[in-house]
């Protein structure tokens, strides 16, 4: 598994977002990226992690950022999602996860003393040059703008 850190470069990704449109990360070359990997559409924490970008959206665009979730569902799962809470940042849909995995976002977890694999919720902002500026791997799902933007006064 993958380990990145800040400073290094944002590995290079191709998928497909909800509408099956190719989007790749040279896609933002020349802007700041909010990527954020999350387990799964629907679910009280990946709603509330979206719903938390969506509502601050506008003022992430005004700073110079763009926004863009990955999960492992399918194109599908992706519309509905976006329909349903108003989505307007694409999602990708990485159903083969390897873009998860080139990110280090695939791994153990525990739930209920069970260890299995699974998504970790994970954000990566990338700088205009494709540098990881920073890593969030506990994020506040209900309060994940500002979370981030604490950290960019640093």
């Amino acid at each position: 598994m993958t380990k990145l850190k800040v400073g290094d470069k944002a590995p290079e990704f191709k998928g497909v977002d909800q509408n099956e449109n190719p989007i790749s990360l040279s896609d933002f070359k020349g802007s700041n990226l909010i990527l954020y990997f999350y387990p799964k559409d629907n679910t009280p924490g990946c709603t509330n992690e979206a719903c938390d970008l969506r509502d601050n959206y506008n003022m992430w665009l005004e700073k110079g950022y763009k926004v863009v979730g990955v999960s492992p569902d399918s194109v599908a799962s992706h519309q509905k999602f976006i329909s349903k809470y108003d989505l307007p940042f694409p999602l990708i849909a990485d159903t083969e996860k390897e873009i998860i995995k080139s990110y280090g976002a695939w791994g153990p977890k525990k739930l209920y003393g069970r260890e299995y694999e699974g998504l970790l919720r994970t954000t990566f902002v990338i700088d205009e040059q494709g540098t990881i500026s920073e890593i969030f791997s506990k994020v506040k799902t209900k309060d994940h703008t500002n979370q981030i933007l604490d950290s960019l006064k640093k």
